[in-house]
């Protein structure tokens, strides 16, 4: 599951990145599992991801999962109720639902969700430094498979001194 432990734009910016890195780049088949929402555009703008979701069955807070996959993304959150499941306590589940309603409520109609997958809406050129244009070529013009492993410690000696 990516994106865990980090704080919420980091991990959401990380899995959205690594997402579209496997998706664009290895083109692996992957079951991408992650809490964040956000991710579930992601099908819309890459022809070959599709999202499933575990059916539940709800009564009131109670939850009971059905073991069957469906299409598209989940249409809610059940992390409060998964707490429950796994034995939090009934105070420690009070309070998080208290927190979740007063975020839901703090939460305007005017954000609107962010799209991770959108093009930049500007880039600016940056004009690399010239020792990393110099580190670069350094880097490129190496052939490792023709370099004997003492030829290779020189190698990074060398690129080592570029940098000062």
């Amino acid at each position: 599951e990516i994106g865990r432990g980090t704080s919420t734009f980091d991990g959401l910016a990380l899995a959205g990145a690594i997402a579209s890195h496997l998706h664009e780049k290895c083109q692996a088949f992957v079951l991408f599992a992650t809490h964040y929402f956000e991710l579930t555009a992601f099908p819309a703008t890459h022809h070959a991801a599709i999202n499933v979701h575990v059916d539940v069955a709800e009564a009131g807070h109670d939850i009971v999962f059905l073991h069957a996959i469906s299409p598209g993304p989940a249409s809610r959150s059940y992390g409060i109720q998964v707490a429950r499941l796994a034995g939090m306590p009934a105070a420690v589940i009070q309070q998080a639902r208290q927190t979740l309603q007063t975020l839901e409520a703090q939460q305007t109609e005017q954000q609107q969700q962010i799209d991770l997958f959108a093009a930049p809406r500007h880039v600016e050129t940056v004009e690399l430094p010239a020792i990393q244009r110099e580190l670069e070529r350094a880097v490129e013009a190496l052939e490792p498979d023709q370099l004997t492993p003492l030829q290779a410690l020189e190698a990074v000696y060398a690129l080592k001194k570029m940098v000062g």
